[in-house]
């Protein structure tokens, strides 16, 4: 094999299996291997262009007959929360978010375990160990980082930033032109305050921030009500055969 031809992608396609969102279809899902001798450039192409990453794989959907799965995409330097929104950024007023290298910890995994636990216990990540989770956080070829959420408490020691409950973590990729959320979970028991929706915001500001114009969110698939919350973040842009374009609703938005 050449240099150059280790350096080109090769791709796979998995067998069928039923499909996690939409009732009565199959899924087949088109990989390729990311690895160090890869060009950045390739990656991070592959990577705004509608694959997803996990762990060092990137993938994209390649269903026959099916072309549900659509990458979406928030403008941060556009966005702006509505009421909804804003109600929830203020019941997580007391939340402090902090960006910290890819490396888990055991109190991670606790929380990790106990959402999954809760939400998707019959779902494919049910039987992760720690080992898996590491794996997860750990194994990226690409500028990865974990954001960890945390409650200041009300009173007590306000700078002994550590001990303050852990109450949602996100794993995401910086990319060339934006900042893409691979996983994310949170305390199940506070399911009331939004704290997902609180994580976009927050990853939105983020991208704004540090001078990046988007936020990707990965596949919104119409008809799956598991995905549907994603569409509440506007302006948004979702790819389309040829390029990326502007999403509008029934109010313009």
């Amino acid at each position: 094999m050449t240099e150059q031809q280790k350096k080109f992608p090769e791709f796979y396609v998995t067998a069928p299996q039923p499909c996690p969102y939409l009732p009565g279809r199959l899924e087949r899902k088109l990989f390729t291997h990311l690895t160090h001798d890869k060009p950045p450039e390739l990656v991070d192409r592959l990577l705004t262009t509608g694959f997803r990453r996990s762990q060092n794989i990137a993938y994209v959907p390649y269903c026959e007959g099916c072309q549900a799965c659509v990458s979406v995409r928030v403008l941060s330097n556009e966005f702006r929360p509505d009421r909804s929104m804003k109600r929830v950024m203020q019941r997580n007023s007391r939340l402090v978010a902090r960006r910290m290298a890819p490396h888990p910890t055991a109190e991670q995994y606790a929380l990790f375990r106990t959402y999954i636990d809760a939400r998707h216990g019959d779902g494919g990540m049910a039987d992760m160990t720690v080992f898996d989770y590491r794996m997860m956080v750990e194994d990226t070829v690409i500028e990865t980082f974990l954001t960890e959420y945390r409650e200041r408490p009300r009173d007590g020691d306000a700078d002994d930033y550590e001990s303050w409950p852990l109450k949602a973590v996100a794993l995401c990729d910086r990319l060339a032109d934006g900042v893409s959320m691979v996983y994310s979970f949170y305390d199940p028991a506070d399911e009331k305050r939004s704290l997902g929706t609180h994580m976009i915001i927050e990853h939105i500001e983020f991208a704004r921030r540090i001078g990046l114009p988007y936020l990707y969110l990965g596949y919104w698939i119409e008809g799956s009500r598991k995905m549907s919350y994603k569409t509440r973040f506007k302006p948004q842009e979702r790819l389309g055969p040829d390029r990326w374009e502007r999403a509008f609703d029934a109010e313009g938005a």
